[in-house]
């Protein structure tokens, strides 16, 4: 039940921060991931569009190919490039799509001088399979770990100024040109790899202060809550319990006892339910079947599959309906309890019913507690479990130490 209500808290505070229609993130990555969009948008797309175009017109007029290569290089290296250029564009599949064609463009340019030997160059120009080259090192950016990144950045400008030469045969008049074309790439290589470092570490930065701010938030929250139940508490000790009390104490006829006992009952069934919704109801009689089905169902509905054993006498006395309830109420608290505490380990339920007695026996197999060290606010094993059950003429036994911790309720028809 802490846990839920925690849970609850969170995504109160999370609720306050505004929201567009592509939130999908949680907490810890609402701003990583709007900065991984724009960038996506405005370099894998926009930016992907106009060097992509201008080294595809070049590549219409190439003739450093021989024939054959030609139309294999550009449908690999530019259907790689559009295939990207799309998922960042509908921002699905951006890394993968980045990925293949950093790893095409790469063995493009392994192939760069089987696919150009025996035809010389025109001239000095950059030939266009270079104008993809810091396309590369942003698809890169997009797809892999910073250090991948940094490798890639390094990587291609020095292996296009390798295959360059190899091109050209080392001719000296290549030198300066092909050096001051690796050292262009390097440089603006390095300024997409650091621009995309920047801006993601400024991402994680915000996601960080905002999770804080958050649980921040959550934790003055819980506080409030917790204050909020203390002092609900205390009002109903005051208004219901001290009047039962005062009226017993007052009580000198059977009939006032009678009602100062019908006081007493109703104050500890109110503090019973302080954490639960839950009132009295009717007394319709139910059948011990159907205290175990309703154990079970309360059980499921905290996320835990229980099977219930059953040891129940088929013309046994029914049960009262406000203490099959209140057994039922306070066997799903320790099974709540169970399931926080001990992780569900071991956890079993038993039901039995013989002639006008009922116990329930809840049991798991999680390292115990002290019961004493328990806060005086917690209303889990005091008031769901011991109160309640007190309050219909049961009684609560607990038993909890390394081995386990097992919780039981039993209820005795009164003599007639």
């Amino acid at each position: 039940m802490a846990g839920d209500g925690q849970t609850a808290v969170l995504d109160t505070a999370w609720a306050q921060i505004p929201h567009s229609p592509q939130a999908t993130a949680g907490i810890g990555s609402f701003t990583r991931s709007r900065v991984e969009r724009i960038i996506s948008l405005v370099a894998g797309g926009l930016g992907s569009v106009i060097v992509g175009l201008q080294a595809f017109l070049t590549a219409l007029g190439s003739t450093d190919e021989r024939p054959g290569w030609h139309a294999g290089l550009m449908i690999s290296v530019f259907g790689s490039l559009a295939v990207m250029i799309l998922a960042c564009v509908i921002g699905r599949g951006v890394r993968a799509a980045a990925g293949v064609f950093a790893f095409v463009y790469v063995l493009a340019l392994v192939a760069w001088p089987i696919a150009t030997a025996g035809v010389p160059p025109d001239a000095l120009d950059e030939p266009w399979i270079w104008y993809l080259l810091n396309l590369a090192t942003l698809a890169a950016v997009l797809a892999f770990p910073f250090p991948l990144q940094i490798v890639w950045t390094i990587l291609a400008p020095v292996l296009f100024g390798l295959v360059r030469l190899v091109q050209v045969g080392f001719a000296q008049e290549y030198w300066v040109a092909v050096g001051l074309d690796v050292s262009f790439a390097l440089i603006l290589g390095g300024v997409i790899l650091t621009l995309g470092w920047l801006f993601r570490s400024m991402a994680v930065n915000v996601d960080e202060t905002r999770a804080r701010a958050v649980a921040s938030y959550a934790k003055a929250a819980a506080a409030d809550a917790a204050e909020q139940e203390r002092v609900a508490v205390a009002a109903l000790m005051h208004d219901s319990v001290l009047a039962a009390l005062i009226a017993a104490e007052r009580a000198g006829t059977p009939r006032e006892r009678t009602l100062a006992a019908t006081m007493a009952r109703e104050a500890l069934t109110r503090l019973a339910n302080t954490e639960q919704d839950a009132h009295e109801g009717t007394d319709e009689p139910w059948d011990a079947a159907a205290v175990a089905a309703a154990i079970a169902e309360a059980a499921s509905e905290l996320g835990v599959d229980v099977d219930v054993q059953r040891d129940i006498d088929p013309h046994g006395t029914p049960i009262p309906g406000r203490v099959a309830r209140a057994l039922a109420l306070a066997a799903t608290q320790a099974v709540a309890n169970a399931v926080q505490h001990a992780g569900g380990a071991g956890l079993g339920v038993a039901v039995t019913a013989v002639g006008g007695r009922v116990r329930v026996e809840v049991h798991d197999a999680g390292e115990g507690f002290d019961l004493e060290a328990v806060p005086d606010d917690r209303l889990g094993i005091r008031a769901s479990i011991v109160a309640r059950v007190a309050a219909v003429g049961g009684k609560a036994d607990l038993e909890t130490g390394p081995h386990g911790t097992v919780v039981r309720l039993d209820w005795q028809e009164p003599p007639a």
